[in-house]
């Protein structure tokens, strides 16, 4: 794997305290880029850890801190903090478009391989801002819960998604599920469903709800995806 250096940048929205955190291979090469989006707890150390893996494989990967700073480490907190993005969700999209427009414009990305990544309340907003941006290769939201797409909201989709769940997932019913899917597909917009036997969050081993053998299975199969269509 390649030698990853890491910043921090300052976005152009919402005022001045709008920030990503920055990962990319050490080189001189183009790269594809992408914007990997947290889960409600905020910009912890899994996080970060995904994203530096992903640097390593060979990607440009900035995370908007959707929380400015702040992390949660209790549910109710967490959910919380959540509530307060899902009310204010163009503030959210804003960040997360700023931080792909700062990633297209790096000297190092092709700008046109963008990919967007995002977990639990990330997966909803990897959702959202691909409903908006259409300047992407490749969406993969895990276990984004309380999208209700319609076939107009979702007629500026542009790109192919993989849509990972757990079936085990009590925040997310399969009849949701099989909503996303119908409704992108009478769309006519590509997108592949896939689900483990698992819980939500199954991805994340620090609070109770990973499953090791989901996730083996389900980072590789994302990571694929991203390499099939952006590289």
């Amino acid at each position: 794997m390649a030698v990853v250096r890491n910043s921090k940048v300052d976005l152009a929205v919402n005022g001045d305290n709008a920030y990503a955190y920055v990962y990319q291979p050490d080189d001189d090469a183009k790269h594809p880029g992408m914007v990997l989006i947290q889960e409600w707890w905020g910009i912890e150390p899994h996080v970060l850890d995904l994203a530096q893996n992903l640097a390593a494989q060979g990607f440009v990967v900035a995370v908007p801190d959707l929380y400015h700073g702040r992390v949660a480490t209790e549910p109710n907190d967490a959910m919380r903090m959540m509530m307060m993005v899902r009310e204010n969700v163009d503030k959210a999209a804003n960040e997360i478009i700023g931080a792909l427009d700062s990633v297209k414009a790096m000297p190092n990305v092709d700008p046109k391989k963008l990919g967007l990544l995002g977990f639990c309340m990330g997966g909803f907003l990897a959702y959202t801002v691909a409903e908006r941006y259409s300047d992407l290769g490749a969406i993969v939201p895990f276990y984004g819960g309380g999208y209700q797409p319609t076939e107009e909201s979702v007629a500026h989709v542009a790109a192919p998604v993989l849509a990972i769940y757990g079936t085990q997932d009590e925040s997310i019913s399969p009849a949701d599920i099989q909503h996303v899917e119908q409704t992108y597909k009478a769309a006519g917009k590509q997108i592949t469903i896939k689900t483990y036997d698992a819980g939500h969050a199954f991805l994340n081993p620090t609070h109770g709800m990973g499953n090791k053998q989901a996730a083996e299975d389900a980072w590789p199969l994302a990571i694929g995806f991203l390499e099939e269509h952006l590289q």
